[in-house]
């Protein structure tokens, strides 16, 4: 079934109303009509069956009928601290970062970020890449849409992240490799931060910083990573190795044609609220 996506407050009851954005998309590309059914993803981890009862380009409604349970979201949660780079290269990077299953993004603002623009900017930027995240959730079928936060200093954005239970900072000065800092840990943690520079990566005294306030620093090998590979590729890797990455999937036929997914469905109870049912 088509997937889209509504904020849980668009959900009263059984009763659901897509906003201009989606309902334009029912309505003029799609050309779906009254009594189709499309899945409703409401970006906190419910997925909602829902009948379309109006479909106008303006607003489209319709009736949940059932709730789909899938599990796709990673049992680890990552925040990736990101040094605003230049252009839409951060766009990129929430792009990628929210495909591999990242929970969060906190936009840093460091001493080696060219972009400098006033706070209702920044706000405007952040609400772009807002929507590049709930885009990418969507392409990807996830169930929650990250968060990506609004940009700020690198101190502030390193003391949003102090209650995480393993910080980890990239950086090509340090000599220590990130596989000797993972095999070093005695348990797997349940919640990671990443923090990555932007174009010519963190300054020295910046890693001292983050060293103080309990960061590991750690390298990624001999090669020097583009800012928008570096982020993706250390959550690849821990996902990899504590996520879902590393989980045994189906075996694909070789004609490379997968078997249809099931999608279980049962109706919405009655006390149900518009986060979901309780």
């Amino acid at each position: 079934m088509r997937r889209f996506t509504i904020a849980p407050d668009r959900r009263q009851g059984s009763h659901v109303t897509f906003d201009r954005d989606e309902s334009h998309h029912l309505a003029r590309v799609l050309r779906l009509r009254p009594g189709d059914t499309v899945i409703a993803v409401d970006g906190s981890g419910h997925d909602y069956a829902v009948r379309l009862e109006h479909v106008g380009e303006g607003e489209a409604t319709g009736t949940i009928v059932g709730i789909a349970t899938r599990a796709v979201e990673s049992p680890l949660a990552i925040t990736l601290v990101q040094g605003v780079p230049k252009g839409d290269k951060m766009e990129l990077i929430v792009r990628a970062a929210t495909e591999l299953g990242v929970a969060c993004v906190v936009p840093a603002l460091t001493e080696r970020t060219i972009v400098r623009l006033e706070p209702a900017r920044w706000r405007e930027r952040s609400r772009r890449w807002q929507r590049v995240a709930k885009e990418a959730a969507k392409q990807s079928r996830r169930a929650v849409i990250p968060e990506v936060d609004i940009p700020r200093p690198l101190e502030a954005a390193l003391e949003r992240t102090a209650g995480a239970g393993l910080r980890l900072c990239l950086w090509e000065g340090e000599a220590t490799p990130l596989a000797r800092t993972l095999d070093s840990l005695d348990a797997p943690p349940p919640t990671v931060a990443v923090l990555v520079g932007p174009e010519g990566g963190l300054g020295r005294d910046e890693v001292l910083r983050a060293r103080a306030r309990g960061w590991q620093v750690a390298s990624v090998g001999p090669r020097i990573l583009r800012t928008e590979t570096a982020g993706p590729a250390l959550i690849a890797i821990l996902q990899h190795r504590w996520g879902d990455l590393g989980a045994r999937s189906p075996a694909v036929p070789c004609s490379g044609q997968t078997e249809p997914r099931r999608i279980s469905l049962r109706p919405p109870t009655a006390e149900a609220g518009p986060g979901g049912p309780r």
